[in-house]
């Protein structure tokens, strides 16, 4: 029973948009598939490692594509209709103190905006309206940490990078809102993740670590193995005694593919889909328990249509 939550892609979504400087509508949504942890034991435990688990998919950016902004709550839910999904966002600071989500620290390339976001207030930022991974701009606004939490409770699985909003913040929003049981926080170092768990030792995080050496290390800081995800690089190791050290410990382990595979993704499926496949599989097959991806349903849809929940993590699955 380990944490790789499944991401079935049950139906294909169509969606056409409409050109650049116009505002493309984005369709409601009222079927998600849900991950209900209702506690901080039940994040542990759906994320603990064990023989029964299966392969996750982690949305990077809350899995945008054409018609859905990165970094959006409706985006999130069009990722949750088509498969269940942990979410990794990107929080940064406003000029008047607010925490927004937004992956860039310019507002150029994914809003209506121009410069630096830090450079505007709340008020201003919620004027600006969201563009797709095409450059189409929709209905959509710059969501707060406090509204992406809010809307999460009962559905979703939040990651939070760290980007310009210091630890102890994002610790605090997390206990602001009680979402220890479906909030995780990636920290950059082993004093960070040392500090985050003095400050609460229900957080769960992921943590960076790429080799032996490091594995070796974060034993030292005195965290609970069952308390993390180990993301071991964008670049996945070969060295699958790596992988063992960290199962072997408890815990998953997280390489990123929106560096590498997810950019030939289009191509190769469109040429090759059996050797697309297949070099996803060999990274599960490697010890990659969960991939943090640019294309969740996609993904879903190549590898995991058919897999079946594991009958100990059945009850944080709610399907449509």
């Amino acid at each position: 029973m380990n944490t790789r939550l499944i991401l079935l892609c049950l139906l294909s979504f169509a969606f056409t948009a409409e050109g650049f400087g116009q505002e493309t509508l984005v369709p409601a949504v009222t079927s998600l598939h849900r991950l209900v942890t209702s506690k901080p034991e039940d994040l542990r435990e759906l994320f603990l490692y064990s023989e029964e688990s299966m392969p996750l998919v982690s949305a990077h950016r809350g899995g945008a594509g054409l018609g859905f902004p990165e970094n959006c709550i409706a985006t999130f839910e069009h990722t949750l209709s088509r498969t269940f999904a942990m979410l990794e966002v990107d929080p940064r600071m406003t000029k008047d103190g607010y925490v927004v989500l937004h992956h860039d620290s310019t507002l150029d390339r994914t809003t209506t905006g121009t410069g630096k976001l830090a450079d505007y207030t709340l008020a201003e930022l919620k004027q600006l309206r969201l563009k797709d991974t095409a450059g189409n701009v929709t209905n959509e606004q710059i969501p707060t940490l406090d509204e992406a939490i809010q809307w999460a409770r009962r559905k979703a699985i939040l990651v939070l990078d760290q980007k310009d909003v210091p630890l102890e913040l994002r610790i605090r929003k997390v206990l602001e809102h009680d979402a220890e049981s479906y909030v995780m926080l990636i920290v950059n170092s082993f004093q960070d993740a040392k500090a985050c768990h003095e400050a609460n030792g229900d957080l769960m995080m992921e943590v960076m670590m790429g080799d032996h050496k490091k594995v070796t290390q974060f034993d030292a800081t005195g965290v609970p193995w069952s308390h993390v995800i180990a993301f071991v690089g964008h670049v996945p190791p070969t060295d699958r005694s790596l992988y063992q050290a960290i199962h072997d410990r408890g815990a998953c382990c997280m390489i990123g593919t929106s560096r590498n595979l997810d950019t030939t993704f289009g191509a190769l499926l469109e040429t090759d889909r059996v050797n697309l496949r297949n070099q996803y599989l060999e990274l599960f097959q490697r010890g990659v328990d969960v991939i943090e991806t640019d294309l969740p349903c996609e993904l879903a849809e190549l590898l995991l249509r058919d897999q079946a929940v594991p009958p100990g993590k059945q009850r944080f699955f709610q399907a449509p």
